[in-house]
């Protein structure tokens, strides 16, 4: 197209006559060299990533996700979880035993049988697998406490109404009073199971029983 417009031109004398770049020229542009302005073609930009950039990119990332791991220890964080559930379910426990004390003159009072503080440490259910066992559901829900709290990791309550007739349930909690002091104390056990407390598996961090006592 080109080359017939510079013919023409040459035919009306405007141009002169074509010399041999010009020939050169003319059969570069006919071969597609180049655009039809008479410039380079652009070079197409490279897209995406090689191999080698992705796999470093993966591994930095999986390097910082351990670090992140290591640092959090999940494990961990879900046992303190477990422990502070327990401290507040202890304490919920002994408040209510606190409120039936109040109602009842200093004498703790329960009309259902089974229930017993003493100097026995006993566990608050009534699974026919305890062995020391008292049953304090029935002395303290509903009036005292809307239900009773269980062990985030080793209770068990299938009680369907609110004298349990139909079910068992073991709070994986203990009670026991003192005979010298007549102070209760409500313990979670299942607290020194807690293994993921001692990251190193050294045993040099002990993870003591949850109690309180009033």
């Amino acid at each position: 197209m080109i080359a017939g417009i510079k013919d023409k031109i040459r035919q009306n004398g405007l141009f002169e006559p074509l010399t041999k770049t010009d020939k050169n020229m003319d059969k570069t542009l006919k071969a597609g060299k180049f655009d039809r302005f008479g410039f380079f073609p652009k070079k197409r930009s490279r897209s995406g990533f090689t191999l080698i950039e992705i796999l470093v990119v993966v591994g930095m990332i999986s390097f910082l996700a351990a670090i992140v791991l290591v640092a959090i220890n999940p494990a961990r964080q879900f046992a303190q979880g477990r422990n502070a559930q327990r401290s507040a379910n202890v304490n919920a426990i002994l408040n209510a035993i606190g409120q039936n004390i109040a109602d009842n003159r200093g004498v703790f009072s329960c009309a259902t049988g089974g229930a017993v503080i003493d100097g026995t440490v006993r566990t608050i259910g009534n699974a026919a697998a305890l062995v020391d066992k008292t049953d304090l559901r029935g002395c303290l829900v509903p009036a005292y406490i809307s239900e009773i709290p269980m062990d985030p990791a080793d209770g068990e309550n299938d009680c369907s109404d609110l004298t349990c007739s139909g079910g068992s349930y073991d709070t994986g909690y203990t009670a026991v009073r003192n005979d010298i002091t007549g102070r209760i104390k409500i313990c979670a056990p299942g607290a020194v199971n807690e293994s993921t407390l001692d990251p190193d598996g050294s045993g040099s961090e002990t993870v003591p029983e949850i109690c309180v006592e009033r």
